[in-house]
């Protein structure tokens, strides 16, 4: 049997975790409905019949020695945005993504757009807006940066600690108000 005042600590304890608990889900409410909405969408992007990613497209030649030179793809894929995105400024390249073994390059712009070109003759095989990576940066909060245009990723940084430290005090304090009834109730 367990004193009545240890009794009374470990209620108060309890009670203690229960309002972390509540506050925390109470004050970050809507961050953890678009994390998890849009974590399932992430999950699922593969799956999705080219509705949130563009599914990879197949070229000609696996072999680099009958590819185009990278320089008259990029060419041939900016003339493609020049063509097709109505825009004021210059959009610039995010990154390219050769696929060897399938014979594609990826061009990846900014604002979202991205492009897949047969490595071997340079037709387009794919174009339109990576919405992945749009529910990718609401996820990490990155999308933040770039409407502000902050550089260095100050409040994905900030975003990121602040949900992975609730979802710490999360665990701890729901681990505690499943566990903590149980062990007071054995040990009475």
């Amino acid at each position: 049997m367990i004193p009545k005042n240890k009794r009374k600590k470990q209620a108060k304890f309890l009670r203690t975790f229960r309002k972390i608990h509540r506050f925390t889900g109470a004050a970050l409410f809507i961050f953890f409905f678009i994390v998890s909405i849009s974590g399932l969408l992430l999950g699922w992007k593969k799956n999705s019949n080219g509705l949130l990613l563009a599914e990879t497209q197949k070229g000609t030649t696996t072999n680099f020695s009958e590819w185009l030179p990278l320089d008259v793809l990029y060419e041939k894929a900016y003339a493609v945005m020049q063509d097709s995105v109505v825009s004021e400024n210059p959009i610039g390249l995010d990154r390219v993504d050769i696929r060897k073994d399938i014979g594609v390059v990826k061009f990846i712009f900014e604002d979202y757009y991205g492009l897949q070109l047969d490595g071997g003759t340079g037709r387009l095989l794919e174009f339109g807006k990576r919405k992945a990576d749009i529910v990718e940066n609401i996820h990490d909060g990155s999308i933040l940066d770039w409407y502000f245009k902050t550089s260095g990723g100050p409040i994905k940084l900030t975003y990121t600690t602040v949900m992975s430290l609730a979802l710490f005090v999360f665990t701890i304090t729901g681990f505690w108000l499943w566990y903590g009834p149980k062990r007071m109730r054995n040990a009475a």
